[in-house]
């Protein structure tokens, strides 16, 4: 599990950016099943880097995967479908959001949601944002409760 203090401070653009192209590459990952090695590569040569958090995207992009299951299972409860009738793009970006939702302690909840939310709306599907919205706000009423009666975020 990832922790805040083995991770680099970086920009909130800098991180934006790292997760619009891990979301790339996830969706890349579910749809062509190809490595995780060749994809993170074939992104790293055709993007510009300069300027994302490298060390996020590289997080985003292996850990997903690697955690897959319990990120599925996290999220069904809070579906009106089954995970195989999500759009492989609202299915990545619920994936990334639960993924920082329950490793990424770093990242506020409120961060995560609107983050999703805009991703959402730029790649997904017309009221997609709201979709992933409704998710990730019951997944975080249970993931980071703490964090919500503390008013932080």
């Amino acid at each position: 599990m990832s922790r805040a203090s083995g991770h680099q401070k970086s920009s909130p653009a800098a991180r934006r950016k790292a997760r619009r192209f891990a979301l790339q590459a996830l969706y890349q990952w579910q749809v062509s099943g190809s490595g995780l090695g060749d994809i993170e590569a074939e992104f790293r040569t055709d993007n510009d880097m300069s300027k994302v958090d490298d060390e996020y995207f590289h997080d985003i992009l292996h850990g997903v995967p690697k955690e897959k299951s319990v990120l599925d299972d996290k999220i069904q409860p809070f579906l009106d479908r089954r995970i195989d009738e999500l759009t492989p793009v609202e299915l990545a970006i619920l994936r990334l959001g639960a993924f920082e939702m329950c490793h990424r302690i770093d990242v506020p909840y409120k961060v995560v949601i609107n983050e999703a939310i805009e991703l959402a709306k730029t790649f997904g599907a017309t009221d997609g944002h709201k979709y992933v919205n409704g998710v990730l706000d019951k997944l975080a009423q249970r993931e980071r409760m703490v964090e919500i009666r503390g008013g932080k975020g």
